[in-house]
């Protein structure tokens, strides 16, 4: 499965984030780290502030910082704001686009399941395995 592009900076951002509890990030070195322009990841992380994910700090010394749970917070919580899993596909005019839609449906729902089942927490340490791996 191949995540959005703006799925992908959410993700990487709350990464961010949660590697540095208490810290404020700013969404220059965010962008830069990840070749992306500040002004695009600005738009992502707006979607993140309002969900309530990550808080935004005007001012000197300020940024954005993680305001959530990573032992709750799942990857399918932060997938869910940019990308259509589970989409309804039961309107299919014929019986190919029907069958279709049962397996891609089920492939939906298997990746749901996948991604609400890794926290963000998991997820940094297997960000560390990976690092400490090079």
């Amino acid at each position: 499965m191949k995540l959005q592009k703006n799925t992908m900076l959410a993700l990487y951002s709350v990464l961010e984030f949660a590697a540095r509890p208490g810290e404020h990030v700013s969404a220059g070195e965010v962008a830069a780290r990840h070749g992306e322009s500040a002004h695009h990841l600005a738009k992502v992380l707006s979607e993140l502030v309002r969900a309530g994910i990550v808080e935004s700090v005007r001012g000197v010394g300020g940024g954005y910082r993680f305001a959530g749970n990573p032992r709750r917070l799942t990857m399918l919580d932060v997938i869910q704001l940019f990308e259509p899993l589970g989409e309804d596909r039961h309107g299919a005019a014929d019986a190919v686009d029907r069958a279709l839609g049962e397996v891609l449906d089920e492939i939906d729902q298997t990746a749901a399941a996948t991604f609400g089942s890794i926290t963000i927490s998991t997820l940094l340490q297997m960000v560390r395995r990976a690092a400490e791996k090079k």
